[in-house]
């Protein structure tokens, strides 16, 4: 009974203190992309990501009710660093839900107009708001709107304090003309949030390689199982020594205590540590983890770093390998051969034929291409050939005949055909991430091999040039090129038996495949020139290449490829592509495959409809 009364109370005094809207949310899922497109149409960096922000603590005045419930303790604004646009996974903060869906709008133009130093919290966003309502007039009615909700919400001035009335005081007159104001007042207590303004102290994000110690490899190792989010949220977090002592201590009753510290300095044997689940309600309590190195491995974590096979059961390295440049985003450099392409052929494949359960659709497919196949017929009127065109020259001699002859008439013919001068490319993505399972019967290793399968079998009918390579990375001293089928060579078992040999590799290293194969591809000699890169996800290795260094490397490859008079287009079957996928090729130079399983099917016709 005494447990729920408890219960009972817990909920009612937590309503009667929630001074926000449940039944008017707006989460983050629903309005990303709109917020995504919003952003980069204003001018804001096409490489940001859109993530969710965690909890900052509110050190701002609360009402009695909220000291009681112990709620408003935490308080989400949105802000953006090097990495990501971060804005709270949701809003319910005003009655309605299109106000609501405003304020993600609202603050994602600020982000977006947001340049250089921020400089004193009150000023930068009065001038963030004054440079959004003079570059976008069409905003204006939407933050008056906005306004006039966020004021209705700030506390009664008379009920506060002398220095706390006059920083509201101050904090409404910026609202409502900003860069009115060029000082705030001080108060013993911070003001309350203000949603429509960005965060104000918000946290730098760390850098790839923070987390490395002097007596670690630039490259370090990393094992144990990472639990992934479907909505990742950024947390704050600071760096601190770890702990001396090898034993935790009890600290005080149970009973007693009725909140989380945010850091305590005692030892816990994360070694031993299995609950995860526990571990993350921990995090989400606290408004900033306190991270520390003890140069031990916890027992949950599931990332590999793998080691290569042995030489002799490796597939067989043709060269010493490649040097290569790379970009480097955060320096804004090429750095000169900094990865390696090592060249690969499958040591182990033998000649087979065409799998049984493709014949049919192989089949089917070449039929379909072969009406892609030039035409030869006569051309006639020409000025040169080989055959005299006895039509045209008995016209010429009547009209001779008649003192009508013109000099300039065609008298031969010729027996050609339009020629479909063009070559095509494909590197297919063979990582570790290929192993996984798109349903019970096949694995996407599986789909891409029936996809490479059908493809040669198509573009074989049509007679253009192709060739065909797969790609895996371990670190940039080690990126795997597999040779499938080279230009010249031409198609038959001994190159069906290198498409079944595939199998999946490492990482993806993306942007080195692409240079080595863009430098294929611009030696051959045709006018149109194609590269098909066929993947399951975005790039990513075991070093600083993970995030958007990969990304921004990934598109600086594409770039320098189209200068060379290349076309790639990206088929990708990863669901969430369209995060980072217009950034690195362009909103016309990709396509999603919402059905892995269709894959084999749909990859030749695909090129069919971009040479046609």
């Amino acid at each position: 009974m005494e447990e729920w009364v408890g219960k009972v109370w817990h909920r009612l005094i937590t309503r009667a203190a929630n001074p926000h809207y449940p039944a008017a949310v707006v989460s983050l899922s629903e309005v990303s992309k709109v917020v995504g497109i919003m952003f980069r149409a204003l001018g804001g960096d096409g490489g940001l990501r859109v993530e969710a922000a965690g909890n900052t603590g509110n050190q701002s005045r609360r009402s009695f009710l909220q000291r009681m419930a112990g709620s408003q303790q935490k308080v989400t604004y949105g802000w953006r660093d090097e990495q990501a646009l971060l804005l709270p996974p949701e809003i319910d903060v005003f009655p309605e839900r299109q106000l609501n869906r405003d304020l993600y709008l609202w603050l994602a133009a600020m982000a977006a107009v947001e340049e250089g130093q921020r400089g004193d919290w009150f000023i930068h966003n009065q001038r963030l708001s004054q440079k959004v309502l003079q570059r976008f007039p069409g905003m204006e009615h939407r933050y008056q709107r906005l306004l006039q909700a966020q004021l209705s919400l700030r506390p009664a001035m008379h009920k506060l304090p002398e220095d706390e009335a006059a920083v509201e005081r101050a904090i409404c007159e910026a609202l409502t003309n900003p860069g009115c104001m060029k000082q705030l007042p001080t108060a013993k207590t911070p003001p309350n949030p203000v949603y429509l303004w960005l965060h104000p102290s918000p946290p730098s994000a760390m850098p790839a390689d923070a987390a490395k110690t002097p007596e670690q490899d630039e490259e370090f190792r990393e094992e144990g199982e990472i639990k992934t989010e479907d909505e990742q949220t950024r947390r704050q977090a600071e760096r601190v020594e770890m702990p001396e002592g090898n034993n935790g201590i009890l600290l005080d009753r149970f009973e007693n205590i009725f909140s989380w510290a945010e850091y305590t300095k005692v030892d816990r044997a994360t070694d031993e540590e299995e609950d995860l689940d526990a571990a993350e309600k921990a995090a989400d309590d606290l408004d900033v983890i306190s991270v520390a190195q003890d140069q031990k491995s916890s027992a949950k974590r599931l990332r590999f770093d793998l080691d290569l096979p042995s030489e002799d059961s490796d597939d067989l390295r043709i060269g010493e390998g490649i040097l290569l440049p790379e970009w480097d985003y955060r320096k804004s450099v090429l750095r000169p051969d900094y990865c390696r392409i090592q060249p690969m052929l499958a040591r182990d494949s033998e000649a087979t034929a065409l799998p049984k359960h493709l014949r049919a659709t192989a089949r089917r497919l070449r039929s379909q291409f072969e009406s892609l196949m030039p035409v030869r017929y006569w051309h006639r009127g020409e000025q040169d050939g080989s055959e005299i065109d006895l039509d045209a020259y008995m016209i010429h001699a009547t009209e001779r005949r008649r003192g009508q002859a013109s000099a300039e008439q065609g008298l031969y013919r010729d027996f050609r055909g339009g020629m479909r001068d063009l070559s095509c490319l494909v590197l297919a993505d063979l990582s570790l991430s290929t192993d996984a399972w798109v349903n019970s019967h096949a694995r996407v290793i599986d789909v891409i091999r029936d996809s490479l399968m059908l493809f040669s079998e198509a573009l074989s009918a049509t007679g253009d040039q192709f060739a065909m390579y797969g790609f895996s990375s371990r670190r940039r001293d080690h990126v795997r090129f597999h040779t499938l089928k080279e230009f010249g060579e031409s198609h038959n078992d001994v190159i069906r038996g290198r498409i079944q040999a595939i199998k999946p590799g490492f990482y993806t290293r993306m942007g080195a495949a692409i240079r080595h194969a863009s430098g294929i591809l611009k030696k051959q000699p045709n006018s149109q020139k194609l590269l098909l890169i066929l993947t399951d996800g975005k790039p990513n290795d075991l070093d600083q290449y993970e995030g958007r260094y990969g990304v921004e490397d990934t598109r600086v490859a594409l770039i320098e490829a189209r200068r060379e008079g290349l076309q790639p287009f990206c088929v990708t079957i990863d669901e969430k592509a369209g995060n980072y996928l217009p950034h690195i090729f362009g909103s016309s130079s990709y396509v999603v495959i919402r059905k892995p399983s269709e894959l084999p099917r749909e990859f030749p016709l695909l090129y069919a409809r971009l040479t046609s």
